[in-house]
């Protein structure tokens, strides 16, 4: 198993040295010279001098050791992503910014997770029934309805006219409070999906006959769904959980945006809106690293929830 993992983690460094090879490209060559832009309209030639030296914009893009190219991957690699155009470091608020996103997509992760595959087991037991149609027809609507429909019914009727959850952010309120509405808006609106997607996979189990063998046993009905359905169906389960995991990091630009979470996704879409390329470039590196680690962790996992699964 270690040698497997050596060679995938090894795999996994062309994928993010073409990531920042491509960040690179969109950012430098194709985004251009920003400092103009930052200097603004009316600067002097010394002012904007003065910004393409601390951006390293005077550098040579690529035939140097101290080119741009260079110094963009030595950046990346030592996690030094440079000053923010607040002049604040990158790397700084990403921390500041990670507390937050976690507080709001952790609980909204697991809550689905649970939610959705505990349904699912009861509604591919009922497969057929009126319950099972009902399901379907609720995951469809749900899934059809705009995301952000969901926020503005739950900001406007929840929160501002019943008053049940504080409509925006406030440093005075604890994590709890100003995350319980997003996550709720959260959980729903992704339970659409998932639940359908972890039916299919239940009926695909509830179909072999392990299943008819073991209530001719005389076993409960908890005991066959959650104790042997569910054990046989955790590759696809795995599959679809950990691949999430690291789009957690990344926070929710829209529940974030509309509530004012000061986390990761709010700072993605304040660094789009002003052309904040370090911010940018800096997420999408992270983000890169991470789901090629968690497709690493996903096969080790098959090999434990799977017996018939080596990696030898």
């Amino acid at each position: 198993m270690i040698t497997y993992i050596i060679r995938r983690l090894l795999y996994t460094i062309p994928i993010v040295l073409g990531v920042l090879l491509l960040t690179f490209t969109l950012f430098t060559l194709v985004g251009g010279d920003i400092s103009l832009e930052i200097a603004g309209k009316n600067a002097s030639k010394e002012t904007i001098n003065e910004i393409r030296q601390e951006y390293g914009l005077n550098k040579p893009l690529f035939l140097a050791w101290d080119s741009q190219l260079v110094n963009h991957f030595k950046n990346a690699l030592t996690f030094n992503f440079g000053r923010a155009r607040d002049r604040e470091p990158v790397i700084d608020k990403i921390k500041r910014g990670a507390g937050p996103s976690l507080a709001l997509m952790v609980p909204m992760f697991i809550g689905e997770v649970v939610i959705s595959i505990s349904l699912a087991l009861v509604i591919a037991f009922v497969r057929g029934s009126k319950w099972d149609v009902m399901a379907v027809v609720l995951c469809v609507a749900g899934m059809s309805i705009p995301y952000l429909s969901f926020i503005l019914f739950g900001q406007y009727f929840l929160a501002y006219k019943w008053g049940f959850f504080p409509v925006f952010f406030s440093p005075d309120l604890a994590p709890p409070q100003y995350v319980a509405l997003p996550v709720l808006i959260g959980i729903v609106t992704g339970l659409g999906g998932n639940l359908r997607f972890y039916r299919t996979v239940m009926l695909d189990e509830m179909r072999n006959d392990y299943v008819r063998t073991a209530f001719a046993k005389g076993l409960g009905t908890g005991t066959v769904l959650f104790k042997h359905v569910l054990k046989n169906a955790m590759i696809p389960i795995i599959t679809q959980v950990v691949l999430a995991i690291p789009f957690l990091f990344l926070g929710s630009l829209l529940l974030e945006r509309f509530f004012g979470i000061p986390g990761l996704g709010y700072l993605m879409i304040e660094a789009i809106g002003s052309r904040d390329y370090l911010i940018i470039n800096a997420m999408t590196y992270i983000s890169a690293i991470l789901f090629v680690l968690f497709n690493v962790i996903t096969d080790i996992c098959y090999a434990f929830v799977d017996p018939r699964i080596s990696l030898e």
